[in-house]
This record gives C-alpha cells, sequence and structure tokens, in this order.
C-alpha cells in the first residue's frame, strides 16, 4: 500500500468512527459536540422525540438557549419560508424556541406526530453558524433520524474538544460528517463470499462488502461469469424491505429484483448490486413514515420533503467502488431512472447502455409508479 494510500485510510477510519460513535448517541437521545473551523463548536441533540427533559439537559449543559434546526424542505412545508426546489439539496434553517413547548417542538420536527400541542408562540426564524447547522442535520440523517436538530453554538471555547472531553460527551468534526459518506465508500472491502444458488439463477454467488468501521454492508450478486472486458450486464438496486421480503404491493422493489436477477441469469451473466440504501436513503423507519403521510394524500417526494428530506437521498459511490474491485468499470444498466445513469458517469463507471426494467402496476402502486414517472423523470 502506498504511503498516501495509508494515509488515506488511516483518515477515512478516524473519520468514520468519530461519526459512527455520534449517530449512536444522537439515536439515543444524547448530546454531541459538532466542531466547526477554528475554535466554533455546537452542542446537537436530535429534535426526534423532543421532550422537556432533553430541552432542559441541552440548556443545563450549554447555559445557552437551544435552537431548532430544520431543513428547507420542512420548513417550506410548515409555511416558514416559500416553497424549496423540488429537487432541492440542503439548506438549513432556524427557528428560536421562545415560547415553545417540548411537545411542540417534536412535532415541528415530524409531521407524523400526532398534534396534542399548541403553539405558545409562532417559531421565529433566526440565525445559526453556517456550516455547523448543516453538520448537525446531515448527522441526525445520518443516524437515520428525522432530519432535524436541537442545537446551542458555543462560544468562547479556547479548546472544544478537550471541553467536550471534560464534559463527558463524544465530538465530532463538521468536515468529518461532510466527508462520511465519501471515507465509507472508499473503505469498502470484501468481507465473505460464497455460492448462492437461487430460483432461476443457480450459477450465483454473493460477495459482502463492508466498510472498515464494520458499518452497513452492501451485496454483489454476480450471476454466471461476467466478463470484466465487456460491458457487464448490471442492476444497482436499493434495499426495500416491504418489497423485497415482504411482498409489498405499494411499490415495484420486489419485482424489479427478481425481474433483474431472471433477465440476468437469461443473458447468461451479470452483477446485480443490493446497496443498504432503504427508502430512497432514508431508511426504513422514515420510509414509514412517509407512507402514513401518501395514506393522508402526498405523493413519494411530497412525503419526503414533508419530513424535510430531499427527493432522493441515495448515492452511488458504493456501487461504483464494488464494481471497480470487482474489476467492472463499463456496465449496461438495467434501470428506469436516468438519475442512476448521470450518477454512476460522475463516479467513474460508464454506463454503455440502459436497459429498461419495467413491471405493470398491480392497482396498489399506480400513484407510485406514475409519480416516479411525473416527479422523478423516470422512464416508462
Amino acid at each position: 500500500m502506498s504511503g498516501s494510500l495509508a494515509n488515506q485510510t488511516i483518515l477515512d477510519a478516524a473519520v468514520l468512527q468519530a461519526v459512527d460513535r455520534a449517530t449512536a448517541e444522537l439515536r439515543r437521545g444524547g448530546i454531541v459536540l459538532v466542531r466547526g473551523p477554528g475554535r466554533t463548536a455546537a452542542l446537537v441533540q436530535a429534535a426526534e422525540g423532543a421532550t422537556a427533559a432533553n430541552l432542559s439537559a441541552i440548556r443545563d449543559l450549554s447555559q445557552g438557549a437551544p435552537l431548532l434546526l430544520l431543513t428547507v424542505q420542512r420548513a417550506a412545508v410548515l409555511g416558514l419560508v416559500k416553497a424549496a426546489p423540488v429537487q432541492s439539496v440542503g439548506g438549513v434553517i432556524a427557528l428560536d424556541l421562545t415560547g415553545i413547548r417540548a411537545e411542540a417542538v417534536a412535532e415541528l420536527a415530524d409531521p407524523t406526530c400526532r398534534r396534542s400541542a399548541s403553539l405558545a408562540a409562532s417559531p421565529r426564524l433566526t440565525d445559526a453558524p453556517a456550516g455547523l447547522d448543516t453538520a448537525a442535520v446531515d448527522l441526525a440523517k445520518l443516524a437515520r433520524l428525522l432530519p432535524a436538530a436541537l442545537f446551542v453554538p458555543l462560544r468562547g471555547l479556547v479548546d472544544p474538544e478537550g471541553w467536550a472531553a471534560e464534559q463527558g460527551l463524544l465530538s465530532v468534526s463538521a468536515s468529518g460528517i461532510s466527508e462520511y459518506r465519501f471515507s465509507a465508500a472508499r473503505s469498502l472491502q470484501p468481507v465473505a463470499e460464497a455460492t448462492v444458488p437461487l430460483a432461476g439463477a443457480e450459477a450465483t454467488r454473493i460477495v459482502a462488502f463492508r466498510p472498515i468501521d464494520g458499518g452497513f454492508e452492501h451485496l454483489a450478486v454476480i450471476i454466471g461469469t461476467p466478463a470484466p472486458d465487456q460491458a457487464v450486464l448490471t442492476r444497482v438496486h436499493s434495499e426495500c424491505f416491504t418489497g423485497d421480503l415482504l411482498g409489498s404491493l405499494r411499490c415495484d422493489c420486489g419485482e424489479q429484483l427478481r425481474g433483474a436477477i431472471s433477465s440476468i441469469a437469461e443473458s447468461g451473466a451479470g452483477v446485480l448490486l443490493y446497496l443498504a440504501q432503504e427508502g430512497r436513503g432514508i431508511g426504513l423507519v422514515n420510509k414509514l413514515r412517509a407512507y402514513q403521510l401518501q395514506d393522508q394524500g402526498a405523493d413519494t417526494l411530497e412525503a419526503n420533503q414533508q419530513l424535510g428530506f430531499d427527493a432522493d437521498e441515495r448515492i452511488y459511490l458504493p456501487a461504483a467502488e464494488i464494481l471497480r474491485q470487482l474489476g467492472f468499470r463499463r456496465v449496461r444498466l438495467m434501470t428506469n431512472n436516468p438519475e442512476k445513469v448521470a450518477a454512476l458517469t460522475r463516479c467513474g463507471i460508464a454506463v454503455e447502455e440502459r436497459v429498461p426494467l419495467s413491471f405493470p402496476s398491480n392497482g396498489h402502486n399506480d400513484f407510485y409508479l406514475a409519480t416516479k414517472v411525473r416527479r422523478f423523470g423516470h422512464f416508462t
């Protein structure tokens, strides 16, 4: 391993460890310190399930008043800012919580909350340190929580990291949070491989890839013996617990998964990449929340935005990295999604052909399939 590659591996490991620990702390309701450039820093806590005790804890620790950070998508739904662009990426606003009860904080963050609390005062927009605010919300996303955070800027700290250690807090850098998904993709390594005969594709082996932090595994389902010197027939499939495993009729994911395997087998050889990016990257719990909003009339894109997410939170660096490690740099991509073609191309994989993969609606997913075409630009 060259010196530069070894140094990058060490840096990736440090980033992954710090962010993983911070996300675990957020998921259990804890407080973490996020460090910015110089001596800037802020205390961060997940807004999901905010309680009076949570607000009291962050106030006592910081001796300051917490703000509520929301994405511009969520703020637009609440009418606090002008409507965000359909494909908006990033963007965070801060709310002054003066006069707002803890129950109302949770409801501002979560559109699926039962409306039990009324606002004692209208939320007021305020300022938060640029960079730190975005990092705080991104950390909540990485924790697979709602993209909203309680946030208190800390001022006058000579050594923010040292102060956090004295207080028994985990700390993580804003740059590490923004780099996390890139580091995870770069550090993917094959960790297990086995022959797994599938119905209709008996000559199949599965290779599991894991980042060096022990995070979410991605799978390469290799059917037959694809030739590295040719454009390999490839399907990049994001996991869908409800569709792939339970046979949900709300989507076409299960049909696409099994249809892709069958088509690859019929062609003789190819690869299906099974990526751990449930619900367009928002996670299973948030996908179920999105379903609840869809039952109330929202389409797929609107539900994601009501929750505060971008239209599609997925990235395709893991797919590109796995293909490279398997020796494939040219693909015939099975997809109806033009963004997958563009994303793989940006990641250095040559997409020589788009191979359609469509299935008829079933009476339950008609609106979903129409939304993919109308709102996401999918091919039919």
